[in-house]
């Protein structure tokens, strides 16, 4: 394997962000922003400086709206104005973003999303600050919106069977879907056990690459969010999955197929992040119509079924590639309804065989 064949898609995929982040940078943001991107870029990742960046676009746009409407440009914009925005304006932005209108479309955001635009402005003005190009930094003064805990969503005791019994048989489907499903139902069924018995991200199951999967010790090779690489282990019946596609798509593959690609689509490319989440939506319908599971759910019902296993919160964060273990601990807080139950009877009120009357 050599070392262009096992990054290329994700150098291809960072590359596409910092061609975005430029278009937005040469048209849709003011100039001052090229320092700041600047500035950040050995500090972030490519995919978080273009979130930075549509933030930064949907708040300047807001300011067009309302304290600046003589500016039909975001490139109006100067430092002054930016030291001109009080907590007050910001505070409106937040409230703007509950319910707007960019480039005729209708968005909504949450307070998460409020929460994490509002991080995006604070960053910017941060800097600024920090370098002296402006006096003061009247974002800091803005509260953040509570965040309450979201629901763990994940599949519960058979669910998990039945959604592998379904990616492998199709029942459920539509005629339409059963089309295409008896052309895709190898790949399927492994990439959603895949999914439930690793707790793959879905970049991380996009990007592998054939020769990331070493049968030997059941083990493969994932890029981690930071670009880092970590080495997985996987059960016989992943191993089964993967074994079954593989040979599968040795029979089947076209030609001029990309050789480097483990899961490919219908057109015989390297399968997206969408054509991933649409085909887990697809069965998990099907299984639980009431629950929204997507990649990131089978990844939980993974991370749950782990600790529930070992009881050991630092090895689920260690294998789902948490940097933190508190983030592990937030995402599954929920299972101390276990712990909770597991304890009742533990403590006693009267001595064994002592009549409480």
């Amino acid at each position: 394997m050599s070392a262009s064949e096992n990054t290329n898609y994700y150098v291809e995929r960072n590359n596409r962000n910092l061609a975005a982040i430029q278009h937005l940078l040469d048209k849709e943001l003011p100039d001052f922003c090229g320092d700041y991107f600047l500035a950040i870029d050995s500090q972030t990742s490519p995919l978080t400086r273009l979130n930075y960046a549509h933030d930064l676009k949907i708040f300047f746009h807001f300011l067009m709206t309302r304290r600046f409407k003589n500016y039909t440009s975001a490139k109006q914009f100067t430092l002054s104005d930016i030291e001109s925005i009080t907590n007050n304006d910001i505070e409106m932005f937040l409230a703007f973003l509950s319910h707007y209108t960019y480039q005729n479309k209708q968005h909504v955001c949450n307070d998460r999303a409020k929460a994490r635009k509002l991080s995006s402005v604070r960053t910017m003005f941060k800097y600024f600050f920090n370098r002296g190009m402006i006096s003061v930094d009247n974002s800091a003064k803005v509260a953040t919106p509570k965040l309450h805990e979201k629901p763990i969503i994940r599949l519960d005791g058979d669910e998990v069977f039945n959604i592998i019994d379904v990616a492998e048989s199709g029942d459920g489907l539509s005629p339409h879907q059963r089309v295409f499903h008896e052309r895709n139902k190898v790949r399927d069924s492994a990439i959603i056990i895949l999914f439930l018995g690793t707790g793959i991200r879905i970049s991380e199951l996009v990007g592998l690459n054939n020769e990331d999967i070493n049968f030997s010790d059941n083990s493969f090779i994932v890029t981690r969010k930071g670009g880092g690489k970590s080495i997985l282990y996987f059960d016989d019946d992943v191993a089964d999955a993967l074994r079954r596609y593989i040979d599968y798509k040795s029979e089947t593959e076209l030609p001029n197929g990309p050789k480097d690609a483990l899961f490919l689509s219908s057109q015989k490319r390297r399968i997206t992040v969408r054509a991933v989440e649409n085909l887990v939506q697809k069965y998990a319908k099907i299984v639980s119509p009431l629950k929204k599971i997507s990649p990131h759910k089978l990844r939980s019902t993974y991370g749950t079924a782990l600790y529930r296993a070992t009881g050991d919160i630092y090895v689920v964060a260690d294998v789902l590639g948490h940097k933190d273990v508190n983030t592990t601990r937030k995402h599954y807080a929920a299972i101390s309804e276990d712990v909770r139950r597991s304890v009742v009877g533990k403590v006693k009120l009267h001595p064994d065989g002592e009549d409480e009357n």
